[in-house]
């Protein structure tokens, strides 16, 4: 049982405090490798998800499909039905704010100083966007570090479809419960982590998931920061580290 990193982490583990106590006595579980989202996890959220999803499905549609999922809009997901003419229009457009992304990409503070704990601990790292491999092969350019396998949205079937996170637990011949996914997104990257049988830690830097509305929701995270910086102490008091 996890230790709870964050007081704001109790919307969605009310009673796991209890256990907290015994964490220091239990044997710690074995962690070998750590998979990150990219878009506001590793980088600096900059893309206007609202914007984009009202550029594609129009105002009236944005606002039908928002209020049928409150948690967030899975845009990928959603336009997999229309036509293939309406469907090659919404992925320009999404190209087209993604291209604006690149345009303004940034680092995520902590991120050089987590990859570099980890790189000390031989702890492999690899990387799940549903962004395109132009942006994974920038955003490698930029960092200066690369993940290894780093799956872009090429890699059919996306987050939150567990295959990725499968496949790269596969590829470096772990099990999935000694994996850890990192993402922002609660809807994409938590519920792929734990579909999976991973540990998974949420990166929620202005607490919108402290809303009412995300605290019944079917996939909870293990861990919940506010800061990448955050996510070495956790890693050394709770697990064991091995490659």
């Amino acid at each position: 049982m996890q230790l709870l990193l964050s007081k704001s982490f109790l919307l969605f583990h009310p009673t796991r405090t209890l256990f907290s106590s015994t964490m220091a006595t239990s044997t710690k579980p074995h962690l070998k490798g750590v998979v990150f989202d990219m878009d506001g996890t590793l980088t600096v959220p900059v893309i206007d998800f609202q914007a984009m999803y009202k550029a594609v499905l129009g105002n009236d549609e944005y606002l039908a499909v928002k209020s049928k999922n409150p948690s967030g809009i899975d845009i990928l997901h959603h336009i997999e039905s229309w036509s293939p003419d309406k469907q090659r229009k919404a992925y320009e457009i999404i190209a087209d704010f993604e291209k604006q992304g690149l345009d303004r990409l940034q680092v995520m503070p902590g991120a050089a100083e987590l990859c570099g704990f980890l790189d000390s601990k031989n702890i492999r790292r690899g990387l799940i966007t549903r962004n395109v491999k132009d942006a994974v092969d920038l955003f490698h350019e930029r960092f200066g570090v690369k993940f290894s396998p780093a799956l872009s949205r090429e890699y059919r079937p996306y987050k939150p479809d567990p295959a990725p996170l499968l496949h790269i637990c596969s590829t470096w011949e772990v099990q999935s419960n000694e994996v850890m996914m990192i993402g922002d997104s609660l809807k994409d990257d938590v519920v792929c982590g734990k579909r999976a049988g991973a540990f998974t830690c949420l990166l929620d830097e202005t607490g919108r998931y402290d809303a009412p509305e995300y605290a019944n929701v079917e996939h909870k995270p293990d861990y919940k920061v506010s800061s990448l910086v955050e996510v070495q102490s956790l890693l050394e008091r709770d697990f064991e580290l091995t490659s």
